[in-house]
């Protein structure tokens, strides 16, 4: 589990293709690195991976062909840089909100629109995702929890202070380019256990006490 707060912006080193469609990716983060063990979780631009070896502030990760596809991190090269979290510990503050590192689709960053102190940026997300996102709510993108400014039907908008803009790769960002999603996982738990009080577990509206369809 993470919070969405990256605390370092870290580099791909290599990645090696292996068996199948899988790869080996090695990431350079001296920080996040700093007190890793084999087996440890790192968020990598907001995909949860597990430490395979650490070496000279370097750790290497197994990807599977699974989360290329279903993530931005298949389009990554030596020398991009990437946002970075540890797992967070339990008792430690929740600056951002609860995320889970398993992206839910691939987004598109569509337009940027700078301000005095701050950037409005609009991205596209898949529709089946829509959803799950509304105004003033939680969405991770690229591993940073930031809060929902504006939403429509297939896209929607946030404002990144300096610090956002500076510490982490959506400064760079620009139109065109993919970013990694993940919508707040309690609006999924209230839509799967809202979904199965309204239809039931044989699939048919419930009724009410008072015999009306709930």
């Amino acid at each position: 589990m993470f919070t969405g707060i990256i605390e370092e912006l870290g580099e791909i080193v290599r990645v090696t293709p292996t068996a199948g469609d899988s790869a080996l990716v090695a990431v350079r983060g001296p920080l996040v690195t700093s007190d890793a063990r084999h087996g440890d979780s790192i968020a990598v631009n907001g995909v949860c991976l597990t430490v395979v070896e650490v070496a000279d502030g370097i750790f290497t990760a197994d990807v599977m062909g699974e989360t290329l596809r279903r993530s931005a991190l298949g389009a990554l090269r030596p020398g991009d840089p990437v946002n970075l979290e540890r797992a967070a510990a339990l008792g430690s503050r929740l600056g951002g909100h609860l995320v889970q590192g398993h992206v839910d689709g691939v987004g598109e960053l569509i337009s940027r629109e700078p301000a005095e102190q701050w950037e409005t940026v609009r991205f596209r997300l898949p529709t089946a995702l829509s959803r799950y996102v509304v105004e003033k709510g939680s969405i991770t993108i690229d591993g940073v929890s930031l809060t929902v400014a504006e939403v429509g039907a297939d896209e929607f908008a946030v404002g990144l202070i300096p610090t956002t803009l500076k510490l982490t790769t959506l400064g760079a960002k620009r139109a065109g380019d993919p970013v990694n999603l993940e919508v707040d996982v309690l609006a999924k738990y209230v839509e799967r256990l809202l979904g199965s009080r309204l239809t039931g577990t044989d699939g048919h509206p419930v009724a009410s006490s008072t015999g009306e369809v709930a």
